[in-house]
């Protein structure tokens, strides 16, 4: 069975969400016989058109699952600009093969989406702090600090994460963020918080050009501070010059909230939740 027919075959009582994890920050997540995709990065755009004297990106592992597989999506999500995020060859080939998906993207790039063959249409700017339903569902973008809070001149956000509230269920996507001022008293009563680990420091971030996001320790904290009931640790396996040892994301959880639920994703694996 492939990751697609695991997907589509996968039964959920009416109180579940079920998560599939594509490497890098990109998940499917099932709710309601709803399909919604986040961040998905299924290609190797980064390897071919990203590399530097100082970097060289070359992806770990191959995507679970091929970006013309994606007929069956329903919703999509991209957090911000960056191309392992909001990836030109996998939206473009899902656009051939799937017309009804709706497209989700901060106003300040959601233009940029029509370059992909994506209909016009299907495209919606959002912008921070505003609640949208759509499909049986609702979210709310927030902002996201990468590394720090970036606007256009109109004052809307660059960078955002969304919640996601499923039924009784709200889910976090933090995009690429670090911590700042009051995001812990923004996303209190998030169930689900699916949160960067990568980190950041002054050799990637200046020498390399790397952005940064949470380390682990600010990750497992903000998850306490948020009384979380699961934490989801991403960005940290699929690129070896911005990756972390995920040892030592569980090392830090053990100290800092050892009773703090957590799932370590293996690409194409399937992770049910129920509150």
């Amino acid at each position: 069975m492939n990751l697609k027919e695991k997907i589509l075959g996968t039964a959920l009582t009416d109180g579940q969400t079920a998560y599939f994890y594509l490497g890098q920050v990109g998940f499917i997540i099932k709710y309601n016989e709803k399909y919604i995709l986040i961040d998905g990065y299924l290609s190797d755009y980064v390897d071919k058109n990203c590399c530097s004297e100082n970097v060289k990106w070359e992806r770990k592992y191959p995507a679970p699952m091929s970006a013309d597989e994606l007929d069956f999506i329903d919703y999509v999500f991209c957090t911000h600009s960056h191309f392992d995020h909001t990836d030109p060859y996998t939206l473009s080939a899902m656009a051939k093969v799937n017309k009804k998906a709706q497209y989700f993207a901060s106003v300040t790039f959601c233009n940029e989406l029509e370059k992909y063959g994506i209909d016009k249409a299907s495209i919606h700017g959002v912008v921070a702090d505003k609640t949208y339903t759509v499909g049986g569902f609702s979210f709310m973008p927030i902002p996201a600090a990468h590394e720090t809070l970036n606007t256009d001149e109109g004052g809307n956000y660059h960078e955002l994460g969304f919640i996601l509230t499923l039924g009784k269920t709200k889910v976090y996507h933090s995009g690429d963020c670090c911590m700042y001022d009051g995001l812990s008293k923004r996303i209190c009563g998030c169930d689900v918080l699916m949160l960067p680990i990568n980190g950041r420091d002054y050799y990637r971030t200046v020498v390399k050009d790397i952005i940064g996001c949470f380390d682990s320790v600010e990750a497992i904290t903000l998850a306490k501070e948020a009384n979380a009931s699961l934490l989801i640790p991403m960005h940290f396996d699929l690129y070896a010059v911005n990756e972390v040892n995920p040892a030592y994301f569980v090392d830090c959880l053990y100290k800092i909230n050892p009773s703090q639920c957590f799932h370590m994703f293996m690409p194409g694996e399937k992770y049910v939740f129920e509150k």
